[in-house]
Parts: C-alpha cells; sequence; structure tokens
C-alpha cells in the first residue's frame, strides 16, 4: 500500500476547492478503500485550522475541521523526535517550521508528499513528491 503525507497546502486546496481539490479526493478515495495511507502532520492541520480561522472565522474552521475529522486521514504527533528531525531539516533547507515536520513525516514513512508549495524543491529528490497547482 503506498503511503502519502499531506502538507498544508494539499488540505487547504481540498478544502478551498482550488483546481487541484479532484487529486487530493481521488487520493481519499484511495484511502476510503483501502488502497493508499493518508497521513497529515498535526502541526499542519494546526496550520490550515488557523488560515481557515483567521480568513473565514471560528464557525467555518470548526466545520472545516469537523469535515477533515471525516476523512481517511491519520493525524501524526509532534513527538520530540519528529520535531527534532523538523528542526533538522528546517534549518538545513531553510523551510518553513510546518513545511518542516510535513519533510519529516514524508521522510519517516517513505512516502510521497502532496503539496503545492515550490519550497519543497530545496529538498532535491529526498522522497517522491505529488505537486498540485493551486
Amino acid at each position: 500500500m503506498r503511503t502519502y503525507v499531506l502538507d498544508s497546502s494539499a488540505l487547504w486546496i481540498f478544502l478551498q476547492r482550488k483546481a487541484a481539490a479532484a487529486k487530493v479526493a481521488a487520493l481519499l478515495t484511495e484511502g476510503v478503500r483501502e488502497r493508499a495511507e493518508l497521513v497529515m502532520s498535526a502541526v499542519n492541520f494546526g496550520e490550515v485550522f488557523g488560515l481557515v480561522l483567521r480568513e473565514e472565522g471560528p464557525e467555518r474552521a470548526r466545520d472545516a475541521a469537523n469535515v477533515v475529522f471525516q476523512l481517511p486521514l491519520q493525524f501524526a504527533d509532534a513527538t520530540i523526535q519528529r520535531c527534532l528531525h523538523a528542526a533538522e531539516i528546517k534549518a538545513k533547507y531553510r523551510l518553513y517550521f510546518a513545511d518542516s515536520f510535513a519533510a519529516a513525516l514524508a521522510i519517516e514513512r517513505k512516502a510521497t508528499l502532496v503539496t503545492s508549495d515550490s519550497d519543497f524543491r530545496r529538498l532535491g529528490h529526498g522522497f517522491p513528491v505529488l505537486w498540485l497547482k493551486a
């Protein structure tokens, strides 16, 4: 079974129904069918929740969270080991800290990262990436 790590931009695209949302929806369908494992760092989920909260208000943020919690998506905690790994990635590749959690998780799980964020190009070919167009 293939494993995918969704970064903040992937979930944001899905929730905002942007052009690439269909690609994310297809992965989620594969997750429902148990043909793919979908994982997201709790840090990245918190970043998306904060975006919705700031841009659309608390009611919409709670609604979005309820939608996300129904998806076939596992959340990975920010363990001390993962925090240290994310900090190393942040320092080495000059990524935002939340992005570093997605990268650390993709490396840890030997997964494909799902993102529209071009900053991940700095990592070279450390893991496969499914690029989305926002």
